[in-house]
């Protein structure tokens, strides 16, 4: 974003007003999204557990083991919305970048996934197969790794397209195109993993899945909008 920022004439002082904002917004997000999609039942039976920190048996911080990619993205938007309007920046303009910077910090996650042994992927026989010993002796398919390199592709792709200058009438179209496609490698790679809750396993979809679905939509939706606001502008 710097990068970014400093190519296009923006000052930085911007730049860390929003990081903030954003920051504040993805955690926020993605925490309430994980609560709200995949264990509402027990955190409101334990709702001090919303927060990083466990009281029985004894009170400890545990970090907030439970974060959602959809309510982050819900949060960020949040956060941006907020933002813009406080500061009186251009909302789409900036969401375009941070669709791009947001791309890589995917690859990033799932990279720590992989570290973590979280998110693992469903049992395999393929060469490259990895065995998460914290889990098991199975191996299985590094599903991390997979989402990890879609990331960082589609980062190349939006990144290119904005140094192009190709898109630079057509605002939203960076953010329509990496939603979509973030979201149609999400709900595909689902398949090659394991499900994170129990209440999936008798589902055609798992929750990711469903919730990829209609964010595709809406991403597809706002590219073709966006060319058709920049066409009937000129």
């Amino acid at each position: 974003m710097l990068k970014i920022y400093k190519r296009e004439a923006h000052s930085q002082s911007d730049l860390d007003n929003l990081t903030i904002y954003i920051v504040l917004g993805v955690i926020i997000g993605a925490r309430l999204g994980h609560i709200l999609f995949y264990d509402p039942i027990y955190y409101l039976n334990n709702p001090m557990e919303i927060l990083p920190i466990r009281i029985k048996p004894k009170f400890e911080f545990i970090g907030f083991a439970g974060l959602a990619s959809h309510g982050g993205v819900l949060g960020a938007l949040s956060a941006l919305y907020l933002y813009s309007k406080k500061h009186k920046k251009d909302f789409l303009w900036t969401l375009d970048r941070l669709t791009i910077a947001g791309s890589l910090l995917g690859c990033s996650i799932r990279l720590g996934n992989l570290m973590n042994s979280e998110i693992i992927g469903i049992p395999a026989q393929v060469p490259w197969a990895f065995v998460f010993i914290r889990v098991d002796q199975i191996p299985r398919h590094p599903a991390q790794l997979y989402e990890a390199l879609f990331y960082l592709l589609i980062f190349s792709i939006l990144f290119h397209l904005w140094r192009s200058g190709k898109i630079q009438n057509h605002k939203g179209f960076l953010f329509g195109l990496g939603l979509s496609l973030i979201f149609a490698q999400r709900f595909m790679l689902e398949f090659l993993k394991e499900n994170q809750k129990a209440f999936e396993e008798n589902w055609p979809l798992n929750m990711g899945q469903m919730l990829s679905v209609p964010l595709v939509i809406i991403g597809i939706s706002i590219m073709v909008w966006s060319f058709k606001k920049s066409t009937r502008q000129t």
